[in-house]
């Protein structure tokens, strides 16, 4: 576990270029229920295996990863979704690759806050995802599969930081507990001498993700309506994640509303019905 912040964001990105990255409890159990049907019936393919795991932001990090390196050393280009991932390698070398995966329960056993802390930035992630394959859906944008994918992941940095620097995780959501007026970007340079954001580029760019997912989670591109849906889709289920009547949200609603409206071509009032019915 890391104790105390790293010297450099070079230092960051050294540090979790390589770390285990442990899993839901779920995905371990459908990975090995998968595995048996496979072994004995021979009938699971790509699309079943990313449909079982796709919910799950660590996973789905860990096999994107694992087969960028796989195409590195092959000298193609990674995939971009699950299934891609998934046909590339093969169902069975990715069984083999996957068959002993470390889950969160494991992993922070002894960390029961962080444990808690992790599973909230897991939830918030998945009503990302939510929001920003609504908003790809109604554009009708032929890669509403990577930008559901880089809602979900937006915030893996986060995650690995639950899971190998619980101390500094618990610190800078104590922060942001105590004064909800405080950037979260703020607090994490305060605590980590570094901001996620730039860590989690850095990481996809030393691992070779695929170019659309590296692009869609770089918040600075927020003029692109594809980077604009993941954005969103980030910001409102992170408003929101106390509920839509938590005086955070209600205070950040009017701007939310306003840029899903505008990104939509829809009016305000419409786009606060779409975001409420997306997340009833």
């Amino acid at each position: 576990m890391i104790e105390s912040a790293l010297p450099s964001l070079r230092a960051w990105v050294d540090a979790l270029s390589s770390i285990e990255i442990p899993v839901l409890p779920g995905s371990a159990a459908e990975l090995s229920q998968l595995r048996v049907i496979e072994e004995t019936k021979g009938t699971v393919d790509a699309h079943t295996l990313a449909e079982s795991l796709s919910s799950d932001p660590l996973i789905t990090l860990k096999v994107l990863v694992h087969v960028s390196r796989y195409c590195t050393r092959l000298s193609v280009e990674p995939p971009e979704t699950m299934v891609g991932a998934i046909v590339m390698q093969g169902i069975t070398p990715f069984f083999k690759a996957f068959e002993q995966v470390p889950t969160i329960l494991e992993w922070l056993r002894e960390q029961p806050e962080a444990l808690s802390g992790l599973i909230k930035v897991i939830t918030r992630s998945r009503r990302a995802a939510h929001f920003a394959m609504g908003f790809a859906l109604r554009r009708q944008d032929e890669d509403a599969v990577v930008i559901q994918e880089a809602a979900l992941l937006h915030d893996f940095a986060e995650m690995l930081l639950w899971c190998h620097a619980p101390k500094l995780a618990l610190e800078i959501a104590g922060r942001l507990k105590a004064d909800h007026t405080m950037r979260s970007a703020d607090v994490q340079h305060e605590v980590l001498g570094i901001h996620l954001a730039d860590l989690s580029q850095d990481l996809m760019r030393l691992w070779q993700l695929p170019y659309l997912l590296i692009r869609c989670t770089d918040d600075r591109n927020g003029t692109d309506p594809k980077i604009r849906s993941v954005m969103l889709g980030v910001r409102i289920a992170r408003h929101t994640q106390y509920g839509w009547d938590d005086p955070h949200a209600q205070a950040a609603m009017p701007d939310d509303v306003a840029d899903v409206a505008k990104l939509l071509n829809l009016s305000n009032e419409s786009a606060y019905r779409l975001l409420v019915g997306m997340d009833s």
